[in-house]
């Protein structure tokens, strides 16, 4: 043990390590006599000195001081939970100029009935949601929001998180989109206007300057309803794929959109279309296995379609890699069985 020299552990004094306990690991400095034969150390770098300035942050009471304080600072991020955003400042992609806290706005953190919808608060959580009287509700958004990830991640993500992070895994953006749901959106001055929550995922409509959205209005169909997803891992885990199956039997259409796969969520209408035609909407309402089979390998093909034929004279494109080719088929199975079930 004579060639090994002991280090010790001390807190590091009047700042914050990176480690969970603020701890340093840097050796206390050595007596004066040894120092004249050691070679010199450069200080290490620590966290105050990568952000110099902590963010300042806002924290309002109501859904229209939210939208002043980031009127007031252009350059501010409104956060409520920050499971997406605390991932992108921790690993150096974001470095945000002010944060306004969207945690104390209580209105946007339930729900209530309106006109035949729930109009549901942009801070309402996945934990939330998940809930069994959430679930009788709007059961497909709260298999959803069960799904989403550990319980830590769930208490804290919300619905409107969510969506402005439009990450393609975002487990609750189909079950939006097969939904049709409309985001309300509050603008400075009190304005309030109305956007299809696809076109938000979509990039069709954007967020303007002091823009939030606090509300998300979903249809009440009263109809089956799924979501099913795929991990490639036990338990909760980031989506490989995932799909949402509403029936609507007021409208007598079947809506499907799937999930992962893409920068947005896919709704494959020929597909939606072409099943909701073979349905008996005033009978049992069940499909063959075959009629269900199709309908999968339709949805799949639609969302991940093979390369266009060359012009001719040209090349022969090459064939979907076999990764695609597994992904179509995990589409297809995710199809097929969330109908299915929808149908039983």
């Amino acid at each position: 043990m004579s060639g090994l020299r002991a280090r010790t552990v001390r807190r590091a004094a009047g700042t914050t390590g990176e480690g969970a306990a603020g701890l340093s690991t840097h050796a206390p400095h050595a007596p004066q006599a040894a120092q004249s034969t050691a070679q010199p150390v450069t200080p290490p770098v620590t966290p105050a000195d990568r952000h110099p300035a902590a963010q300042p942050v806002t924290l309002p009471g109501t859904l229209d001081e939210a939208v002043a304080a980031l009127a007031a600072m252009p350059a501010a991020v409104p956060v409520a939970g920050g499971t997406d955003l605390m991932a992108s400042v921790n690993s150096g992609q974001l470095r945000p100029a002010a944060l306004v806290g969207l945690g104390r706005i209580g209105e946007i953190r339930g729900w209530e009935y309106l006109d035949g919808h729930a109009l549901l608060g942009a801070g309402l959580t996945l934990a939330r949601m998940g809930r069994p009287d959430f679930a009788a509700l709007i059961p497909a958004l709260a298999a959803s929001a069960r799904a989403a990830g550990p319980a830590q991640i769930r208490n804290a993500g919300t619905l409107g998180g969510n969506i402005v992070s439009a990450a393609p895994t975002g487990d609750t953006l189909p079950v939006l989109a097969a939904l049709e749901a409309t985001l309300i959106i509050a603008g400075p001055g009190g304005a309030r206007r109305e956007v299809p929550a696809s076109h938000l995922l979509a990039g069709m409509e954007l967020l303007h300057a002091g823009e939030v959205v606090g509300y998300v209005r979903v249809p009440l169909l009263h109809a089956p309803q799924t979501f099913l997803k795929a991990t490639g891992r036990t338990g909760p885990g980031r989506a490989l794929a995932s799909a949402a199956v509403v029936l609507d039997p007021a409208r007598r259409n079947v809506r499907c959109a799937i999930g992962a796969v893409a920068p947005m969520p896919l709704r494959p209408l020929e597909a939606e279309q072409w099943v909701a035609s073979l349905i008996d909407w005033d009978g049992q309402r069940g499909l063959a296995p075959e009629a269900l089979a199709a309908f999968g390998d339709y949805v799949a093909m639609a969302c991940i379609p093979d390369p266009p034929p060359a012009e001719e004279g040209g090349e022969q494109p090459p064939p979907l890699p076999p990764a695609a080719l597994h992904l179509r088929r995990t589409v297809a199975a995710l199809a097929r069985r969330g109908l299915g079930r929808a149908l039983a």
